[in-house]
């Protein structure tokens, strides 16, 4: 999102993250701007009987977390690494310098948050009144468009994080997977989804 020589020239930390370590926590403070430099990160929240509910997955390139940061709010999810991952760790007052420095990529970044918001709000949409099939259709889609082309795009996503994208059950993504590969929405190859 910013690109990179910038955020060096603000002094911008490189940290290394494992599978599964904690970058931040749900309701604690935001001081930080995170943005992917190779790698996978989740944003979750657990409920109390500890099922997981997948906010977004972010790679290369992403940047995340950046609503409470601007809002001066909390977390509202937490977010780990989900294989060794590179962030870029920049604090507030810098990446505020830096926006207000430069306002082509400030505007780049209002962008990039009113396409989240938009995502946020259709799958919303999409958990409160759409069918298991449906849902999953709107998440692939929605990925094509973010990381794919018009030509034939692979999802990366296992069955259980389309799961927790989707708030489906795994069992269900199953069925819903073979049920939309039998009407030709997509196509199973090597275990692996197609649109």
């Amino acid at each position: 999102m910013i690109p990179e020589n910038l955020l060096s020239k603000y002094n911008c930390a490189l940290k290394t993250y494992n599978p599964a370590e904690l970058i931040f926590s749900e309701n604690s403070r935001a001081d930080f701007y995170y943005q992917i430099k190779t790698g996978e990160i989740k944003m979750f929240n657990l409920n109390d009987t500890g099922k997981e509910f997948v906010q977004g997955i972010f790679y290369d390139g992403d940047s995340f977390g950046e609503p409470p940061l601007l809002g001066d709010f909390k977390y509202p999810a937490s977010a780990t690494a989900i294989k060794e991952t590179q962030v870029y760790k920049l604090s507030k007052t810098k990446l505020f310098k830096l926006l207000t420095e430069n306002p082509e990529v400030h505007l780049k970044f209002t962008k990039a948050l009113a396409k989240r918001l938009y995502y946020k709000a259709t799958i919303l949409k999409e958990i409160s009144v759409h069918t298991p099939e449906h849902r999953i259709l709107t998440l692939i889609d929605f990925l094509k468009r973010k990381y794919g082309s018009t030509e034939r795009f692979q999802v990366e996503l296992t069955r259980q994080q389309i799961a927790d994208l989707t708030g489906l059950r795994v069992e269900t993504v199953i069925r819903a997977v073979k049920q939309l590969e039998q009407e030709s929405e997509i196509e199973l190859i090597n275990r692996k989804v197609f649109r």
